[in-house]
């Protein structure tokens, strides 16, 4: 198992920004039994309700089946545009959360090469690309679903 190190990664704008990911804990979760790892980013800027949020799942089903899921939860902030009357300006709040979710279902006598496989083949179909791209071989979704290891 690595050590739960930062995650960076650079969003899908038209002007990429870098989003750092900061390791908060990793439990094992003793009542559903699966290890749990969380990220927030560190934007000093901005309140800790309102920092995207990355959590890594893993469990070993009762037939021996691992599931693997990652969670990415980006909050988007209302605009605050001006003061009232009074001169007040209302502190800003998050208007709503975007998510996506992953969720992986892999048998126990399966090998890191197929689980690779079935993963960088979601990755491609996400991307649109047809091309041959070699598969991730490093990194917290590589960890989690292709060796079953949640970073921690």
């Amino acid at each position: 198992m690595t050590a739960q190190a930062s995650i960076v990664v650079f969003d899908g704008a038209a002007s990429p920004a870098s989003h750092t990911f900061l390791a908060q804990s990793v439990v094992k979760d003793a009542k559903l039994d699966e290890v749990v790892a969380i990220y927030r980013e560190g934007v000093t800027s901005v309140p800790v309700y309102a920092q995207g949020v990355i959590t890594l799942k893993l469990k070993r089903l009762p037939s021996g089946v691992w599931r693997a899921n990652t969670r990415i939860e980006i909050p988007v902030m209302e605009s605050v545009s001006g003061q009232n009357a009074a001169g007040y300006t209302a502190a800003p709040k998050v208007a709503y959360v975007n998510t996506i979710e992953s969720t992986g279902f892999f048998h126990e006598r399966s090998s890191i090469a197929e689980r690779r496989l079935v993963k960088q083949i979601l990755t491609n179909v996400s991307n649109n690309v047809s091309t041959t791209v070699a598969a991730a071989t490093s990194g917290p979704f590589d960890e989690l679903y292709s060796l079953l290891t949640p970073p921690g």
